[in-house]
């Protein structure tokens, strides 16, 4: 049986920086969370001139995993905790911010220098109580490392992290979670399952698709119930889509800022511990 569908979350335009303009479907005024996932944000596609400068800043996180996936283009992460990485069209990284660490990423400045089209998904993903104190760690993989699924001529979607068919994600996470990324040709259908019980969505950063009967527009998000397992996508045109299934965390959520924690006091320790330089420094 197929899932119903609980939400239509349209993105919104959100401002993340002086320079760095994002579509954000979640939260959304209408719906702010499905624990594990907290935040979605689609970059581009932007066309970047040669000889650019753009980066973001140092800044802190804690309590959570940022979570990319790179459409186009190429971009590096790096951090105080010692961790260094860069990512290409088709990539992952995942960040596990921990106890708290600062940590810059952007465009590289090799693909600065040259220009090209950039594009990508960030998620932010929870983790446990349990977890939120662990340290920091980091793992990205290229295209070539994630495995095809869901295969046939014109649908290109890989497994960027947790297991499906048969197949794994070499990503490893204290929260488990399942992502496909990647596109499908106009006119062609896939059916997805995802566990019953666990949260479900789906993000078009690309084309229009018709979900479980249902037409769905580029940067609309849309959030399953829990019940039941298939969901129908076909093709209205060229797609990009983003399938996100995880297990639950039942755990009361405060997010803010860069921060992911339990209590809103925890939010505020987080906040005081930046001002006054408990994240430490990162020169970049």
């Amino acid at each position: 049986m197929n899932k119903s569908i609980a939400h239509v979350l349209t993105g919104r335009a959100k401002q993340i920086t002086p320079e760095e303009t994002v579509i954000q479907p979640l939260p959304h005024k209408d719906f702010r969370f499905a624990n594990p996932f907290i935040v979605i944000h689609h970059m581009g596609p932007e066309t970047i001139p040669a000889g650019s400068e753009m980066r973001i800043h140092p800044h802190p996180h804690r309590g959570f995993s940022p979570v990319s996936f790179m459409i186009e283009g190429e971009g590096y992460h790096m951090d105080n905790a010692g961790h260094r990485g860069v990512i290409s069209s088709g990539g992952i990284q995942w960040m596990f911010a921990g106890k708290g660490l600062l940590h810059s990423e952007g465009p590289t400045k090799e693909f600065l220098a040259r220009g090209g089209v950039q594009e990508m998904i960030q998620i932010w993903v929870n983790v446990p109580k349990a977890h939120k104190w662990d340290e920091p760690y980091y793992q990205n993989a290229p295209a070539e490392q994630l495995p095809f699924v869901l295969e046939q001529e014109g649908v290109k979607l890989k497994l960027a992290s947790g297991s499906y068919e048969g197949k794994s994600s070499p990503m490893k996470s204290f929260t488990p979670i399942t992502a496909i990324i990647g596109t499908i040709a106009k006119g062609k259908q896939v059916q997805v399952d995802a566990a019953p019980g666990y949260q479900a969505l789906l993000y078009i950063f690309r084309g229009q698709v018709t979900v479980n009967g249902t037409a769905a527009s580029m940067h609309q998000l849309y959030v399953f119930e829990k019940e039941e397992s298939g969901i129908s996508i076909t093709a209205d045109e060229d797609a990009g889509i983003l399938f996100l299934s995880g297990e639950p965390i039942d755990e009361p959520v405060s997010a803010k800022d860069n921060f992911v924690m339990n209590t809103p006091e925890e939010v505020d320790q987080a906040i005081e511990d930046y001002k006054n330089g408990v994240f430490g420094t990162l020169e970049y």
